[in-house]
């Protein structure tokens, strides 16, 4: 909808992922699947690592956090698109189209960081075992945090900042499933160069530094684990590692796919699908992978299986 001299659109349309009416109902289950997915695991992981105790270390407190921002960033994004399977017109409002582009760039710009600072957990770990109480203080893993979301905030002002002052004429139907940063690029009327390159230097920002702080710290890691002499030394800290740079490897892989592309490479009708795997796939599998092979996580979900078992069966008797 555009007002009377068509220069500003006060509602979009999401286009969804599909427009095929055959396809609309499986799809629906199957990301809704997903969703539930996503919020039993990570609300799930969350709850393990609050209830016990012994799970209170900087790995674990970065862990809760990474497991937080998959949750409110699947939820920002995936509600919404499941109306898009069922509403012929799924109408999003300007301000709710900002707001939601506000948090997914906020949640995704944490999840850049809180991956980097979780590596450099693990240098301290490795590295420095002797040390690691000192270097990973809870005033550090703190600062670590006001970091982490810190970043947050930057790329969600930068991103949305970039968005809000463009002009939307006539066209109101976003060529997406969510209100992303180039499909509204795309549909503005007045965007420039400048904005791409705005979008290309914040991005560089979100995926670069955590990545080269991730690249030295397994560096490091690397350096030590093979001047470890016994196998099953290095096997232990290869161990501790691999979920970390699984994770690492989905998340950073598919986003630099999605943003660091010029659109004659990767046109939005692919685009919006490459973006499915950074924004559903990724928050879905990382309290998977942290969790199948994490000893101290399967130990805690057991131990409060026990907890609820002999509490039903106190209540019953």
């Amino acid at each position: 909808m555009a007002t009377e001299n068509s220069s500003f659109v006060t509602e979009f349309i999401l286009a969804g992922l599909t427009n095929d009416p055959a396809l609309q109902m499986p799809l629906f289950f199957l990301f809704l699947g997903f969703y539930v997915i996503t919020v039993v695991g990570n609300l799930g992981l969350i709850t393990l690592i609050g209830l016990n105790s012994h799970l209170h270390i900087p790995m674990y407190i970065f862990l809760f956090n990474l497991s937080f921002i998959d949750f409110s960033y699947s939820t920002t994004i995936m509600p919404k698109m499941l109306m898009s399977f069922l509403l012929k017109k799924n109408i999003i409002s300007y301000i709710g189209c900002m707001t939601q582009l506000f948090f997914f760039c906020f949640f995704v710009f944490s999840e850049s960081f809180i991956l980097s600072a979780m590596a450099y957990d693990r240098y301290a770990a490795i590295c420095k075992p002797l040390m690691y109480t000192v270097t990973m203080s809870s005033q550090v893993c703190l600062f670590l945090l006001l970091g982490v979301y810190g970043m947050g905030i930057f790329g969600a002002m930068a991103h949305t900042g970039n968005i809000v002052f463009l002009i939307f004429c006539a066209d109101n139907l976003v060529n997406h499933y969510m209100c992303d940063i180039l499909p509204l690029l795309e549909l503005s009327c007045n965007s420039s160069y400048i904005n791409v390159l705005v979008v290309f230097i914040v991005v560089t920002i979100g995926i670069g530094v955590p990545i080269v702080t991730i690249f030295i710290s397994y560096g490091f890691v690397l350096f030590s684990i093979l001047h470890i002499s016994s196998t099953k030394g290095r096997s232990k800290a290869f161990s501790t590692c691999s979920s970390h740079i699984i994770a690492v490897s989905l998340f950073f892989g598919s986003g630099a796919f999605m943003y660091l592309k010029p659109p004659s490479i990767l046109p939005l009708d692919q685009g919006k699908f490459s973006s499915l795997f950074y924004t559903i796939v990724v928050p879905m599998f990382n309290p998977l992978i942290y969790s199948l092979r994490n000893k101290d996580v399967k130990f805690a979900l057991k131990k409060t299986l026990g907890r609820i078992t002999f509490s039903w069966k106190n209540i019953s008797n």
